[in-house]
């Protein structure tokens, strides 16, 4: 069944509400995808909804419970695109600025491309192009994913330049989730993996997995392609034992869960909870991370050593 962004297709099942951080910090039905739609259903107007809309932290884990096959982020975006959004100018200027920009393409058949938080941490970024032997892109389109983050329109020239870095290329490693979204329905036809897959993939990564490990998948790029990823790790858990941030339904729980004006950095984050919520009542040695965001956040509530994916990739990594 193809997904829909429209809010009628909402049958009231509440199915999204067992999935949603922002429900379960706030046990507020406004701020749920069941509240957005049932809200617009009785003639709520975007302008109406923008607290709820922005608190939203679009990870993705209403996408594979509806029943309806309602693209909820995609509906949620839709929302955003028709608020005033007060850094649209800056966007806007930013974005157009890229597309001015000399293009430079370096041929290869694979590129990856980094989120804002790998992309500001350069030595960790190129061990992983280094040990992957998969080059950066030379645009890696932080700007776009900010765009669409924040329902900003972004300018044709632009989408333009992006993807004619593309040429050649049979394979494209994605980090950002939202990003990957939106990838993958401009260009359906290209192989696109996330960052997670690519780095569980690598022998030397999954040799260094303990069954006493906790792994938490990102979940905004695993959401995103959802009926692929659920099997790739539903594999990676039965070959080496460890747990894994997943609910009953395999849906991944979100370790932080941070509003567009927390990723900003206008208001403080607040993920201590949500951390401790997802290691709550484990029995774990150490803690495996796709996202630096997550890293960062799992480091303040826990006891056990907390390492990105990208450390596994040592050969002489001691056990």
């Amino acid at each position: 069944m193809k997904k829909t962004i429209d809010h009628a297709a909402c049958s009231g099942c509440s199915l999204c509400l067992l999935v949603c951080p922002m429900w379960r910090r706030s046990r507020d039905i406004s701020l749920s995808a069941h509240g957005y739609a049932k809200a617009l259903q009785h003639g709520a107007s975007a302008d109406e909804l923008a607290t709820q809309v922005w608190s939203c932290s679009l990870c993705g884990a209403c996408d594979p419970v509806c029943p309806e096959q309602i693209d909820v982020t995609g509906m949620i975006l839709k929302l955003r695109r028709k608020l005033a959004q007060p850094e649209a100018p800056i966007l806007q200027a930013r974005m157009e600025a890229e597309a001015a920009r000399p293009l430079t393409i370096h041929h290869s058949a694979e590129k990856l491309l980094p989120d804002q938080a790998l992309s500001e941490s350069p030595e960790l970024l190129a061990r992983i192009a280094t040990l992957l032997g998969i080059p950066v892109a030379e645009d890696d389109g932080a700007d776009i994913a900010l765009a669409l983050e924040a329902g900003v329109v972004i300018p044709p020239q632009r989408l333009q330049r992006f993807l004619a870095t593309w040429r050649g290329l049979k394979k494209i490693i994605v980090a950002d989730g939202l990003l990957l979204k939106h990838l993958k329905q401009l260009v359906p036809a290209m192989n696109f993996v996330t960052l997670g897959e690519a780095l569980s993939t690598n022998a030397v990564v999954r040799r260094n997995l303990r069954a006493t490990d906790l792994y938490v998948i990102e979940p905004r790029t695993y959401h995103a392609d959802y009926q692929r990823l659920v099997k790739h790790y539903d594999r990676l858990r039965a070959d080496k034992g460890c747990a894994f941030n997943l609910d009953l339904q395999r849906i991944a729980i979100p370790v932080t869960s941070r509003s567009l004006s927390q990723r900003l950095g206008l208001i403080p984050h607040d993920d201590d909870e949500q951390a401790r919520w997802v290691l709550h009542g484990r029995s774990i040695s150490r803690i495996v991370v796709e996202s630096l965001e997550d890293r960062a956040a799992l480091e303040k509530v826990s006891d056990v050593p907390v390492v990105h994916l990208a450390d596994l990739l040592e050969d002489n990594l001691k056990n």
